[in-house]
């Protein structure tokens, strides 16, 4: 799954959950990064390397199997696939997004 791709699932999936984060995140992929602001309304979803609460990294295939559901977010992170920086307790917010 390519960066614009997974921008476009993410950006459906938080139109159901706005303002439940209430943090910044970022993801970062092999071919670039996410960055989510839902300290707003409506949530601000792009593109733009930003400072974040939280940065997530994480390759495009491994984060595609946790959208579908193939992979747990906490087993990515146990095995190493997943690695977060900063605020851990935003991390763990992060299932209301893409529950």
């Amino acid at each position: 799954m390519k960066l614009n791709d997974i921008t476009s699932k993410v950006k459906e999936l938080s139109e159901s959950s706005s303002g439940k984060i209430e943090s910044k995140i970022k993801f970062v992929f092999n071919d670039g990064c996410i960055f989510i602001d839902d300290t707003v309304i409506p949530t601000i979803i792009n593109n733009e390397n930003l400072e974040a609460d939280c940065t997530i990294t994480i390759e495009n295939d491994d984060f595609e199997k946790i959208l579908n559901k193939e992979m747990d977010s906490m087993g990515a992170f146990m095995s190493g696939k997943m690695k977060i920086s900063g605020e851990m307790t935003v991390a763990m917010k992060l299932s209301s997004l893409f529950g």
